[in-house]
């Protein structure tokens, strides 16, 4: 399983909770941006790729390189909708939790905001990210890494040893 970020946007309070977690679960961590981004250097479970810029460039390489069962934090809507249809448990630097039940949902509201705004309405931005968020993600990334890890050692064959 890799915990997969889409970091181009992902805040730095949540970047280095997913270092947290990453270190204390040894949890291979690949950070996917198109520019540098500070590592911890405590933690080798954690690597970056650099993209080339331009659109989606970093969501392309995530939705093409991860794999069922992995794990992925996105704010964008398109992607998490594709990885959601690879079997990849989606979460967005918010504590959103992306799933079947949901993704369409959202991804119609994003169409439609997106509409409004090539309209000219001024639809406004997100909240301030400040400590809810934050909180909320935490508890969310625990609670999806928790399951995924879970659901992977199911799904792990029995080895020689046992």
């Amino acid at each position: 399983m890799i915990l997969w970020v889409d970091a181009d946007a992902t805040p730095r309070p949540v970047r280095e909770i997913i270092f947290r977690a990453s270190h204390r679960l040894e949890l291979e961590t690949v950070l996917v941006a198109n520019h540098r981004l500070g590592l911890p250097a405590n933690n080798d479970q954690v690597r970056f790729v650099l993209v080339e810029h331009g659109f989606d460039v970093a969501d392309h390489y995530i939705a093409t390189n991860a794999s069922a069962g992995d794990v992925a934090i996105t704010a964008d809507i398109p992607l998490a909708a594709e990885l959601v249809d690879l079997d990849v448990h989606v979460i967005n630097p918010r504590g959103e939790v992306y799933d079947r039940e949901n993704i369409r949902e959202r991804l119609s509201v994003r169409d439609f905001m997106d509409s409004l705004r090539s309209t000219g309405v001024e639809t406004g931005g997100p909240r301030a990210f400040g400590n809810p968020e934050k909180q909320a993600f935490a508890s969310a990334l625990d609670r999806t890494l928790t399951r995924a890890l879970q659901h992977a050692r199911r799904k792990r064959p029995p080895s020689d040893n046992q």
